[in-house]
């Protein structure tokens, strides 16, 4: 009798399929079959029109036996730190998915070509897909880190992350080490590891690359194009997911990406970066009472006033263009700022920066005490906020460190070359 995971042969009033019978996940009917064919996809077929399965292959039941790690003193040495995502899954036979579930461990079994570059340290350190991740787990990630760029015989971490939220990490990560003395490379994949059009094994080596690398900041390293030509490598305070799916998704905004990272080992340089500092330094102190608001056609000024109600310290808003926001939007800014709420505003246009004084509407803004973060991505100014007010409360000094360039988040400067088709 067919089990799950076996080969087998569907015969129906109308067809024959070939694939891999699966366990019936729950969203389905009890009276259909979910096979997975060798295209990748599932289907189901209703137990009423099958007229036979026949069992062509039985599943194997493999013991999988870890490889020891052989040391080479000729290498430098890389720790990488597992947290979930995508690039850490494979797929569950329960629900035709895939799931969280490979540790670091599991990657160099997979693809032993990282070793050629570094000695390899793998710690799973969460279980979490990234739309799960929270402000605890932000400071679990910083403080794992720094354990490991304190040891003397890690030249780079590298952190594994699921992708849709990797930029708010990145991000995060890079306010929370003031100081770094060796580089923080962070990675993830669109599309797992049981894929023949999975990114993960070149992402994965590229970042091990980088985080040989002296340069002293958090980066992101993903594909650079839909190929497999090599990978950017980006300022964490400049990255964004731009794409739900291609494997190129992320790119620099308002920024070139600090390199190109190639499988062979070849990183070229594209644009300056911070050097390493000699200690590296941690403060995970953060706000927690921070909201980022989209601002839209329409919207309804009293939903700010949940934020006022629930004694909120601090809110961004995605204003249109320049950081447009409706008028009534600027009275009740005016409002929170009266009662020490700051007030930070950005673009949707994510292209391009804030400006304060181009129009009337704007000046309005800047009077109302609203605070302009130049070309800071919305999703930077929200972590940013987070991490200046868990520094200080006093809205003059919140202003001058919105405003000041910590990270690398603000650009004096941008070439229309960084705004990429």
């Amino acid at each position: 009798m067919a089990k799950a995971g076996d080969l087998v042969e569907i015969v129906t009033k109308d067809n024959v399929y070939h694939g891999i019978l699966m366990p019936k996940p729950e969203i389905f009917k009890s009276n259909s079959v979910v096979l997975k064919l060798d295209s990748g996809y599932n289907i189901g077929i209703d137990k009423k029109k099958i007229k036979k399965i026949k069992l062509i292959k039985k599943a194997k039941k493999t013991k999988q036996k870890k490889k020891k790690i052989k040391l080479n003193k000729k290498l430098p040495t890389v720790s990488i730190l597992s947290t979930g995502g995508t690039i850490s899954s494979k797929v569950d036979y329960a629900t035709g998915g895939t799931y969280a579930s490979l540790t670091a461990e599991d990657f160099v079994e997979l693809e032993p070509k990282i070793l050629e570059f570094a000695n390899i340290r793998a710690k799973k350190i969460l279980q979490i897909m990234s739309e799960d991740v929270g402000y605890a787990d932000w400071i679990t990630m910083a403080k794992e880190i720094k354990k490991e760029l304190d040891k003397k015989e890690v030249a780079g971490v590298v952190l594994t992350h699921g992708t849709d939220t990797l930029h708010y990490t990145a991000s995060m990560l890079s306010f929370m080490f003031p100081k770094l003395s060796k580089p923080v490379v962070l990675v993830g994949a669109q599309r797992s590891t049981d894929r023949g059009s999975s990114d993960t094994f070149m992402n994965l080596i590229s970042s091990v690359i980088a985080a040989t690398q002296k340069i002293g900041e958090v980066m992101v390293c993903m594909h650079a194009t839909s190929n497999d030509d090599f990978c950017y490598l980006h300022r964490a305070t400049k990255v964004r997911k731009m794409h739900t799916s291609r494997r190129d998704a992320f790119r620099s905004i308002n920024q070139f990406p600090i390199a190109k990272v190639f499988t062979n080992g070849m990183v070229e340089i594209l644009t300056d970066y911070k050097k390493p500092d000699e200690k590296t330094e941690l403060n995970t102190k953060i706000d927690k009472k921070v909201a980022l608001v989209y601002v839209y056609p329409g919207i309804n000024e009293k939903i700010l006033d949940y934020y006022v109600k629930q004694k909120y310290h601090g809110v961004v808003l995605m204003g249109t263009g320049l950081g447009h926001v409706p008028k009534k939007i600027v009275q009740k800014i005016k409002f929170m700022t009266r009662k020490n709420i700051v007030v930070c505003i950005t673009s949707q246009c994510l292209y391009g920066r804030t400006h304060g004084f181009v129009y009337s509407n704007l000046r309005r803004l800047e009077r109302a005490g609203a605070i302009f973060c130049e070309d800071m991505l919305p999703e930077v100014a929200y972590v940013k906020l987070m991490h200046v007010l868990g520094k200080t409360k006093k809205l003059e000094k919140v202003k001058e460190l919105m405003q000041e360039n910590l990270k690398g988040e603000i650009n004096k400067t941008i070439s229309v070359k960084m705004f990429m088709n």
